[in-house]
């Protein structure tokens, strides 16, 4: 395993052969609270990422262990003139889009409290893993906001509108076992094995092609919420970009050798 930090509160580790790596938010003493530096940082590791070709999937994970990240840094932003506030919201709103735009896919590895901005970075994952501590939660209108790290967007695609509109309305946090019955969370597992769950899906995606991966995603992101003739356009777009590569060929051989593959990534 190797380590790579970005500024001082953000790590990515690269497990085994590189093709799965997880990005760890390391602020402790602040529960991983999102101030401005480690939201650069956040944005500059999700850069890094997408950039490199040998990752076929990321792990977002905390090393807080009561804490998966409890939100934007309030005490910070106590701080700022309305003019600082107005310059920090590209940097922070380039943490949660750079885990959005992730390229491959993304499992989030929740533990204790994920609230606010937490929630959302979570939630700009494909797959959200928890454990049963987890607390899980938009309050941002009890402090006069609004969710702004994609919350607004991203609830309702998992849950509705009308479900979604009762979580950011009334603030609530939701604990583990109804966070997974209302699908604020995929999966439930024992308490202290949100990551290591999350890291096993990991490796299990990235042994499928990473070619085959990114178009999946990209297909799946982009016809998302279109109608369906035009989802499926999207998807045939998807299609013809992995029909003629060289992982498809290499996946029909080793299918008919009966062997693994050996993927090209091309």
């Amino acid at each position: 395993m190797s380590e790579e930090r970005f500024g001082e509160f953000v790590l990515v580790r690269r497990h085994g052969d590189g093709h799965v790596a997880e990005l760890v938010l390391d602020r402790p003493k602040a529960m991983n609270a999102v101030s401005t530096a480690m939201a650069r940082s956040i944005a500059e590791a999700c850069a890094a990422l997408g950039a490199d070709r040998g990752v076929r999937a990321v792990v977002l994970t905390s090393t807080h262990e009561r804490a998966f990240c409890v939100g934007a840094d309030l005490k910070e932003r106590n701080s700022f003139s309305d003019a600082e506030l107005l310059r920090q919201r590209p940097v922070t709103r380039g943490a949660y889009t750079g885990v959005l735009e992730l390229p491959v896919p993304t499992v989030a590895a929740v533990h204790g409290f994920a609230l606010g901005g937490g929630f959302e970075l979570a939630l700009s994952c494909d797959v959200i893993v928890a454990d049963r501590t987890a607390v899980v939660g938009l309050p941002e209108v009890s402090v006069g906001v609004i969710p702004g790290g994609g919350g607004t967007q991203l609830l309702p695609r998992r849950v509705g509108a009308a479900r979604a509109a009762e979580l950011v309305f009334t603030a609530r946090r939701v604990e583990a076992e109804e966070a997974r019955e209302l699908g604020l969370v995929d999966q439930l597992v024992d308490e202290g094995r949100d990551r290591e769950e999350a890291l096993a899906m990991a490796s299990r995606i990235a042994a499928n092609s990473p070619v085959g991966l990114r178009a999946a995603k990209r297909a799946l992101r982009l016809g998302h919420g279109l109608d369906l003739r035009a989802g499926l356009e999207v998807e045939d777009a998807a299609w013809r970009a992995v029909a003629f590569s060289g992982d498809r060929a290499e996946g029909v051989a080793a299918f008919n050798e009966k062997r693994a593959p050996r993927w090209p990534g091309e």
